[in-house]
């Protein structure tokens, strides 16, 4: 027996050897090809780092999830033979298959057959069943099409067909989605990976942690600066919370926070790091590549829906503290001045300076990710100058680490390429655009109340790389269609996307925030869901009034901000309940939150009632309170 169990973990340690081994060639190759050292096609580039990815997800299979024995041995084998064989196969076909106008064989059929069985069984084992149910619904489309009715039928197509079409074309497993997870997402994840080796996670806390230290609610404030600046390293909201809430739930439970409070308070945060730029969520990068625009448009357009989400979140936690009078500002000679944190860590913040000018100024994401890397070492080896095997060796886990986070992702973009094939293959994403349009009756306002409620429910089970693209590719087009701009239409569609992690009764973020606080699931996700009312607001904001994509002349922009800011403090002293630590009123409440949707709704009319009765009611409250006192 205890043979048998020492053979087991030797086995085992030697997988996990070869994995890593795989990772960093993997990543070495990535690195070499957008360093222009070598250089591939297109397609080439999309099939190995589909196999590569595939190979490392068998082998690297959780043990929580299967426990390891000799037939998950057996398991990882042959996951990973079918692996090599269905990439390397596609790698020898591509080019005679497009050179003959797409005409495929019966071997393509079975070859395709296997790639999809691979990526319904990874989707299952790495992101969850309801990825991969959706995908089996669109995949049983081209075959009962023709015995549905209405709107929803459509001629039948052959199995060589559909297999062909979702494994040999560029518009099925190979398309947009891959193209962008082999391209972008992949060297964002290494840059993140070697931010957070050498350090840039305590840094950044540092950083958070001095630009706060000051003011009132000042722990909480730190989580949430915390948060947005680790979404550079970690492009999950859960991710985020797992790297940030360790350090702040503790530190803000310590503070008079209580546990559900804490984990809803980071759960937020964390959700915010996807939608703060510069570094997005993997959403973003196929966005950009969606609908053609460079990605400092991307950024430029979420710039401020992000600073109002997390302002939002500012004034909530300020708005608490007051309450509970809790994490009150205290004077200390301990804080931290951020002069000191930059002279310690200035190595840091010169690579993340250089990235975000490189974006600025046009350079393409992952060639400035591959830049700020090099920066990164070189200032680093000159303020340390310290050059031995164990920096060797961090670079070396920087680049397996990186690839290893590349790989959920990387199985989300592949497996929800195989719903985009079905959607191009049969054109049922035209007939459920113009089922939202008639059942809008071509009214703008409740389209995007449907875009967002089916935001939301996929996001329910579904990464936000997979909601993003399942969304943007049915819903996105209706709206479109109804006169909205590509870029705002798609930011709406983001922007659901990433905040169905707060939203109950299925909310990831909450979830491991809970965890992290030993609190109960359902309050957290609750909490964080009334924390976080604003981010259901602020999409809304963004159509009615595109001046906060920055569309328009920065008078009005400055406007428009300026109105909106009112419009979220208002709505957050009505979710809080209090102000200047006097309880507020449950009919004033109402009229704050009413007053700040209409401050937040762009218009000279409803800002000014906004104005109005907000203030108001904030008059009442000042009054009262002097008559109190």
């Amino acid at each position: 027996m205890s043979d048998r169990l020492h053979e087991t973990r030797d086995t085992n340690y030697l997988i996990k050897r070869f994995t890593a081994v795989l990772a960093i060639v993997t990543g070495f190759f990535h690195l070499i090809n957008v360093g222009g050292i070598v250089v591939v096609s297109d397609m080439t580039l999309r099939a190995v780092h589909v196999m590569a990815m595939l190979a490392i997800m068998f082998l690297n299979i959780p043990e929580r999830k299967i426990p390891f024995s000799r037939n998950i041995f057996l398991f990882r084998v042959l996951g990973f033979a079918a692996s090599l064989t269905a990439g390397i196969y596609i790698l020898i076909r591509w080019r005679a298959i497009i050179e003959s106008g797409g005409v495929t064989n019966s071997l393509d059929t079975y070859m395709g057959m296997l790639m999809v069985a691979l990526l319904l069984l990874c989707s299952w084992i790495s992101i969850g069943k309801v990825l991969t149910i959706v995908i089996s619904i669109f995949l049983l489309y081209p075959f009962v099409g023709p015995y549905l009715g209405g709107i929803l039928q459509n001629r039948a197509f052959s199995i060589d067909r559909t297999f062909s079409f979702i494994y040999a074309s560029t518009q099925g497993i190979y398309g947009i989605p891959i193209s962008v997870s082999a391209s972008y997402i992949v060297m964002f994840c290494i840059y993140g990976a070697f931010l957070n080796e050498f350090g840039a996670g305590g840094f950044l806390f540092k950083l958070s942690e001095s630009l706060t230290a000051r003011l009132t609610a000042a722990t909480a404030k730190t989580a949430i600066v915390f948060s947005a600046l680790i979404g550079m390293i970690s492009g999950s909201a859960a991710g985020n919370v797992a790297i940030a809430g360790t350090i702040a739930i503790p530190m803000m439970k310590k503070r008079g926070y209580s546990a559900t409070e804490a984990g809803a308070i980071e759960a937020v945060a964390a959700t915010g790091g996807q939608i703060m730029p510069p570094i997005m969520g993997a959403a973003a990068f196929i966005m950009a590549e969606m609908i053609g625009v460079s990605y400092a448009e991307i950024m430029k357009a979420a710039a401020i829906p992000a600073a109002l989400y997390f302002l939002s979140l500012i004034f909530i936690v300020h708005l608490t503290a007051q309450k509970d009078n809790i994490d009150i500002n205290q004077n200390s000679q301990d804080n931290i001045r951020v002069s000191a944190v930059l002279k310690e860590g200035w190595y840091f913040a010169l690579p993340i300076i250089m990235l975000l000018v490189m974006l600025v100024m046009g350079f393409s994401p992952f060639k400035s990710a591959y830049y700020s890397i090099f920066a990164l070492l070189l200032v680093y080896i000159i303020a340390k100058r310290d050059i031995n095997k164990n920096f060797i060796k961090r670079i070396l886990e920087a680049i397996r680490k990186g690839v290893i986070d590349t790989v959920p992702i990387a199985v989300a973009c592949a497996a929800s390429g195989i719903i985009v094939s079905i959607i191009n293959m049969t054109g049922i994403g035209n007939k459920l655009t113009n089922l939202i349009v008639a059942i809008s009756d071509g009214r703008l306002f409740i389209a995007l109340i449907l875009t967002m409620i089916a935001s939301i429910i996929l996001g329910m089970g579904l990464p936000t790389t997979a909601v993003y693209l399942v969304v943007a590719t049915v819903v996105a087009p209706a709206l479109t269609n109804m006169g909205l701009p590509m870029l705002t239409a798609h930011m709406f569609v983001f922007f659901f996307g990433c905040i169905s992690t707060i939203t109950p009764p299925v909310a990831l973020a909450s979830y491991v925030a809970a965890g992290v606080a030993e609190a109960e699931v359902s309050d957290v996700g609750w909490t964080a869901f009334r924390y976080g009312i604003v981010s259901f607001l602020i999409p809304f904001m963004f159509v009615y009034g595109p001046t906060l994509l920055m569309q328009g002349s920065w008078t009005a922009v400055l406007f428009s901000v300026s109105m909106a800011i009112i419009g979220i403090y208002m709505v957050a002293v009505s979710i809080v309940g209090s102000w200047r630590s006097q309880l507020v009123p449950a009919v004033y409440r109402a009229v704050l939150f009413l007053a700040g949707v209409l401050l937040v709704n762009e218009g000279l009319l409803t800002d000014a009632i906004g104005l109005v009765s907000g203030g108001l009611v904030f008059i009442l409250i000042r009054a009262k309170e002097r008559t109190a006192a």
